[in-house]
């Protein structure tokens, strides 16, 4: 009798881990070359995806990095709506308002009239990389290699926090700012208090996206992407390092659809959440 019931709950067991196993499926990949892809933002109002193009280092202050813009079937719609960028990363928007990292500046465009109408200059900035907005339109923006975090209001910045190692994907969620900070994600507080949701992601975190239920999506660039539970468990769901890297997604929460820039592959690759 206790051999069967034993065999009953790991039976039980294995089929609830089983059940929480989430997968990807691949839906579609981009057949016109994007240069250098580096994040991917999903635009529910427009039904498109703006993508950064860095074309070229991701250090290099050259103009030629741009934001292109995609349909939701991966057709290109068009590739030079933004153009005259460096090496263009983070995208958020705010309203009519996109935010872009783009080295040691954030662009701000219009996205009505497509007209870049600020350029906010951070002077102790080297590598902005990933920028979220908040409720009010308050902007966050990291620099990975500073370890630190800005913040712009209206067009004006400070230093929000430092000592964040390897600072990269942010997302501001129910008043707090989420952050990947190299291996691990944190939660901070309006009074700047940090707490690990998460940690020993592989290669350190890149792109950060919430499912909508308190579990987040992470993408590492190597070529990494976990999923990240509520109380701070994570799978990895994919691990394609070697043949194409994973940058800066971007969700679709309704349809479970995640949209991923490959970088050095000039593509991005939809994938259906399971």
């Amino acid at each position: 009798m206790k051999q069967l019931i034993s065999i009953l709950f790991t039976a039980l067991f294995m089929q609830g881990l089983s059940a929480q196993q989430k997968s990807l499926d691949k839906l579609w990949e981009s057949k016109d070359q994007l240069p250098v892809p580096e994040s991917v933002l999903f635009v529910p109002e427009k039904n498109e995806l703006y993508v950064s193009l860095i074309d070229g280092e991701g250090t290099a202050k050259d103009g030629q990095g741009g934001v292109a813009i995609l349909n939701l079937d991966g057709s290109l719609k068009q590739v030079d709506w933004i153009t005259g960028l460096n090496a263009p990363k983070g995208l958020a928007l705010y309203r009519d308002l996109l935010y872009i990292a783009d080295i040691s500046s954030v662009v701000v465009v219009d996205v009505i009239s497509g007209n870049i109408i600020n350029e906010i200059e951070i002077a102790e900035s080297t590598f902005l990389n990933d920028v979220t907005v908040d409720d009010n339109g308050v902007v966050y923006v990291s620099d990975t290699r500073q370890n630190k975090i800005f913040q712009i209001k209206g067009f004006k910045y400070t230093l929000y926090m430092e000592n964040v190692p390897s600072v990269n994907g942010l997302k501001f969620l129910d008043n707090s700012l989420y952050a990947l900070a190299g291996p691990e994600l944190w939660k901070i507080d309006s009074n700047k208090n940090k707490t690990v949701v998460a940690t020993g992601f592989e290669k350190g975190g890149d792109g950060l996206e919430p499912v909508g239920n308190g579990d987040f999506l992470v993408t590492c660039w190597p070529g990494i992407v976990y999923y990240v539970r509520a109380d701070g468990s994570f799978q990895k769901m994919m691990d394609v390092q070697g043949s194409m890297n994973t940058a800066d997604l971007g969700y679709n929460p309704k349809e479970k659809i995640l949209y991923i820039p490959t970088f050095n592959s000039n593509s991005v690759i939809a994938y259906k959440l399971k």
